[in-house]
């Protein structure tokens, strides 16, 4: 059997680390103890020095869960995978738009959130993603929300919505979450409640900010009885938003609760949350493209920073479905979340054996009601041109709704009106066992299930003409031959109207083990085996007239279902690997190496978009991609400063890209990729209470095995991208102020895989602070995106190539600000 190279790299690393720590075990001499920082003179710490203290101390002694074997963790500075975490307060610094938004405090991860606070577009360090986030996980309390990461018109992300009711969030990129849970191998989001304890905690929070943002956020938790604790709290909120439509951009809450029992050697919670929340969706916005791309400014009469399309003239739009069927839709709905979520968290050790089992079940419903910007924009008159030349004709009469007419030179887009009904359900489990079968020798045995579905009705095309402003209005274009080419500002039909069900099933059994040769080096391993089962019934479609009149042609060849169907099943089965070893330079400071094998299954839309059983069968169509990993890295954290470092390499096989067009229309593509970089998070605490953090990443990312595009940078992910954050705590007797800032950098960009569509870099600043008033009472104020930097996030990726002059495309968010009080008991 042919061992792969990268595995043969790390094995021979574990054995020279292996044998240089047995050569030293005699001679090492013990960490010493931690340093006095209390002074010289032995005087009491103050209340500043001991909260720092306490801060470092925190991080030196953080325990992480995510992608460890045992339920017990790891300390984080002693595992052996990459792994951010951020804490309540450090999720509430970042001050995130939206669930995708924290991963900017992630290196190795860029996550386009100016889409609101669903349907971002999230790529991992050389991970090769057209759109969405095929590669990001998202779970809570160890078990994946809804266990596929990616569906059409849905996102990991999408499902979960952050409030005070986190206690922290770990992010995992690769290391041994291939072999556990769902076996993502690329980041894993897992958000961690807060639970209750014998200390009664409280907490009540009024926010305001741009847009007329009006929130607020409880919070209580305790012990209820003799070895129970629960948590109760939630959000409402009510926004316009940065992008002002002239209806609210954000609307909603939920509610989550938990309920703790202790048990003899373990404990079980208990978890459930309920949302509705209805969510404002913003794609591109009309700029103009110079300089090849390179230079992005305003486009006339259109502030990119604040403006949207959407109005309250076309909020309520009509989809004609099939003849005499005319359905209504809101645009207010935008991408919102309607859904339910109950589980279980087990972990108990029982003669010996540690047993742990993670229960999810997730029920939502995750529509999408929105704009999809098309073709670029134009002149009214070209439009018009248009017009005749495709449908005849002499003279063409353009008017707004209320029949005032249209100028010539009036700059004019088109934009679809879909409307995308997804209902989703899914059940996921997983158990471990685990036992110490000789000394500081344990193995975990485990198996991972997950049942799931989504039932789908899509609407999309419907295209609308409007003018090129802010809160744009509808056009009416009709031809003297009686051609109406637009009807209410509807100048397209339904041009793709799929109805579907699926269903799907994943089973793994996996086994780790953990080995500690000493006291300084500790070295893990582990395979799963999964097998993974999908089954389609996916809705035949005819095109048709719903009017049967010709001259009306925005709605002629409306794609409608036939009321048959087509079956479509595939099984899939797949190993994954991962090896990896810890060495301890001293107490805090360690290296690690880590190498993986990975994979990912075809999905849903995978089947439907193959379109018959015999391409969904042909493995060259519709690849299982396979991927390998390798990692060095270096942790370390003091007093003074902290450091995680690592160095990475990812090959991706035989991955496969759809892009949907404006007309309807699926492109196919299937690629490799190759990358390297290096990761870092670095902080610096020079002087009392000042802390200077540095995360970031580089990376060198292209495509490869299709001609098209090897050699080709990887789409949407830069080289270089980096956050610098310093803050300043002010010690006030009782009370304190902290003083933070950000500045961004993220280096250009490709939109497409063929390198045609240019993003250029940009960089923004943000600004905060808060002011605690002893232990009860916080005043915070946060500011982004200060300088309105005009940096764009997503080319027009319902077009093959870019261009110069007027473009669709989505920039950054304007200047922002958010204020709240907290009141804590």
């Amino acid at each position: 059997m042919r061992i792969p190279r990268t595995f043969l790299h790390s094995s021979i690393s574990l054995a020279i680390l292996t044998l240089a720590s047995q050569a030293q075990a005699q001679t090492d001499t013990p960490a010493p103890p931690p340093a006095d920082t209390s002074g010289a003179s032995g005087a009491p710490q103050t209340q500043a020095s001991a909260a720092r203290n306490d801060a470092v101390q925190t991080e030196i002694q953080q325990v992480v869960v995510t992608g460890v074997a045992t339920s017990g963790g790891v300390r984080k500075l002693d595992s052996a995978f990459s792994i951010s975490t951020a804490n309540e307060e450090q999720l509430k610094q970042a001050a995130p738009s939206s669930t995708a938004d924290i991963l900017k405090l992630v290196p190795g991860v860029y996550a386009e959130a100016t889409g609101g606070q669903s349907g971002a577009n999230i790529e991992v360090r050389g991970f090769p993603s057209g759109s969405d986030s095929p590669f990001v996980s998202v779970q809570m309390m160890g078990n994946p929300i809804y266990p596929v990461p990616t569906l059409s018109f849905f996102e990991g992300s999408s499902a979960f919505r952050l409030d005070d009711t986190i206690e922290r969030v770990e992010v995992l990129r690769g290391g041994p979450s291939t072999i556990f849970s769902n076996g993502q191998p690329g980041a894993t989001m897992n958000f961690i409640l807060k639970k209750g304890s014998d200390t009664p905690e409280g907490s009540i929070r009024f926010s305001t900010g741009t847009g007329e943002l009006r929130r607020v956020d409880v919070f209580y938790g305790g012990k209820i009885a003799d070895g129970w604790y629960g948590t109760i709290g939630g959000f409402y909120r009510n926004t316009n938003g940065v992008r002002d439509a002239g209806f609210p951009a954000d609307k909603g809450g939920q509610l989550t609760a938990t309920l703790t029992r202790k048990l003899d050697g373990g404990e079980v919670t208990f978890y459930a949350r309920s949302t509705n929340d209805k969510n404002a969706f913003y794609t591109g916005v009309p700029l103009i493209s110079s300089n090849e791309g390179r230079t992005i400014g305003e486009f006339p009469g259109f502030d990119p920073l604040t403006g949207t399309l959407m109005s309250g003239e076309m909020r309520r739009f009509t989809v004609e479905a099939a003849p005499g069927r005319t359905l209504s839709y809101d645009l207010g709905d935008g991408r919102g979340l309607k859904s339910t979520v109950f589980g279980v968290d087990f972990a108990q050790t029982i003669g010996g054996w540690n047993v742990s089992n993670k229960f999810n079940y997730f029920d939502g419903d995750l529509n999408t009601i929105a704009m999809f910007t098309g073709n670029n924009p134009l002149t009214m008159g070209a439009y018009n041109a248009t017009a005749l030349a495709t449908h005849g004709g002499t003279r063409a009469t353009a008017t707004y709704l209320d029949g005032t007419p249209v100028a010539g030179n009036q700059q004019v887009v088109q934009a679809g009106l879909w409307a995308v009904e997804k209902q989703l359900q899914s059940f996921t489990d997983e158990i471990r066992v685990s036992r110490e079968w000789m000394k500081d020798n344990t193995v975990t045995i485990g198996a991972y299930f997950a049942n799931y579905s989504s039932d789908d009705v899509w609407y999309l095309g419907n295209s609308h003409l409007m003018t090129a402003v802010p809160n744009a209005r509808l056009i009416d274009v009709r031809l003297n031959n009686g051609v109406i080419v637009s009807n209410q500002g509807k100048e397209g039909p339904v041009n793709y109207a799929p109805v579907a069900s699926y269903d799907g099933s994943n089973t793994a059994l996996f086994i780790a083990n953990e080995w500690k040769v000493n006291d300084r080096i500790k070295v893990d391993g582990g395979i799963r085996r999964e097998r993974q089962k999908l089954d389609a019934t996916v809705s035949k479609l005819v095109t048709g007239d719903t009017d049967n009149n010709p001259l009306t042609v925005y709605n002629n060849n409306t794609s409608m279902p036939t009321g048959a169907n087509t079956a479509l099943t595939r099984t899939d089965s797949a190993n994954s690997f991962t090896i990896g070893g810890n060495y301890k330079l001293a107490r805090d400071a360690s290296v690690f190496v880590r190498a993986n094998t990975g994979h990912t299954f075809v999905a849903f839309d995978d089947l439907r978009n193959a379109g018959t059983q015999a391409n969904v069968d042909n493995r060259d169509f519709l690849p299982t991609p396979k991927i390998k990993q390798v990692e060095v890295g270096f942790k370390t954290a003091t007093p003074l400063y902290s450091a995680y470092i690592n160095y990475f390499h990812t090959e991706f096989d035989g991955i496969s890209f759809q892009q949907l067009l404006a007309d309807g229309t699926v492109l196919y593509s299937t690629s490799g990729s190759k990358g390297n970089g290096v990761e870092f998070e670095l902080a610096a605490r020079p002087i009392r209470d000042l802390t200077l953090t540095l995360t970031g990443n580089w990376q060198d990312s292209e495509y490869k095995d299709n001609p098209k595009t090897a050699g080709k940078r990887v789409q949407r992910q830069p080289k270089t991208q980096f956050r610098f954050t310093p803050a300043y705590r002010i010690p006030l007797g009782e009370n304190e102020l902290k003083l933070y800032g950000t500045y961004t950098y993220v280096g250009e960009r490709w939109a497409d895989q063929l390198n045609e569509q240019y993003l250029p870099s940009y960089k923004t600043f943000d600004l905060g602070a808060v002011y605690r008033l002893g232990e009860k009472i916080e005043l915070r104020v946060s500011g982004s995106n200060l300088s309105n930097e005009l940096g764009l996030t997503e080319g027009n990726s319902r077009l093959t190539t870019g261009g110069t002059g007027p473009i669709n495309a989505r920039p950054l968010f304007g200047r922002t600000w958010e204020a709240s009080v907290m009141y804590r008991f």
